[in-house]
């Protein structure tokens, strides 16, 4: 018996690392972090999803950070769960993504950082895979310096987090007291 399950683990080891292997990129890629103003503008010919959110062609995290933008600009009372939960329908998406609120502390995507300062955040991500995606949506404490919230989560976001894959583009940006953290490919296109 314990000849067959360590047969067994060597083999589903075997497939697992060939899998990474397929999907890893160049170790000279480099990733982008961008703040607010480093993010351009996404282009105008944008085209409406089937849940009625803007599908820009930009790379994907441009198209959410702008879908995010529009929400809270549209109705800054949108709870983060809200927002999370309607950036997931955006049409740029292209797995079956969930969300799943998140208390202060040790956060995916952050190595050993602890992440505090919000009354209420939301993460966000495919539901099964390897996907270098993972977002967040933060409310913040009230006194919570937001410049400061941001440049925490740009420096401690690892792009790597996942196993076999590494995100192209980190995205971080606040409006008030909304947070929108991203870490994602620049397309789902291979």
């Amino acid at each position: 018996m314990k000849k067959a399950l360590t047969l067994f683990l060597a083999s589903m080891m075997i497939l697992t690392l060939a899998g990474c292997g397929d999907k890893e990129k160049e170790s000279s890629s480099v990733s982008e972090s961008r703040t607010s103003e480093e993010i351009t503008e996404a282009p105008e010919d944008n085209q409406e999803s089937d849940s009625g959110s803007s599908v820009a062609s930009g790379t994907i995290g441009q198209t959410l950070l702008e879908d995010f933008k529009g929400r809270v600009e549209a109705d800054a009372s949108l709870s983060a769960q809200e927002l999370a939960d309607a950036v997931l329908t955006n049409g740029v998406i292209q797995f079956a993504g969930a969300s799943m609120p998140v208390e202060n502390g040790l956060l995916t995507g952050f190595g050993n950082a602890e992440i505090t300062g919000f009354s209420e955040g939301v993460m966000f991500a495919p539901t099964i895979g390897t996907i270098p995606f993972v977002g967040y949506v933060f409310t913040l404490d009230e006194g919570t310096d937001a410049a400061a919230f941001v440049q925490t989560l740009k420096g401690n976001a690892d792009p790597r987090w996942n196993i076999c894959t590494e995100a192209d583009e980190t995205i971080v940006e606040n409006i008030g007291d909304k947070v929108f953290f991203l870490m994602c490919p620049s397309s789902f296109e291979e």
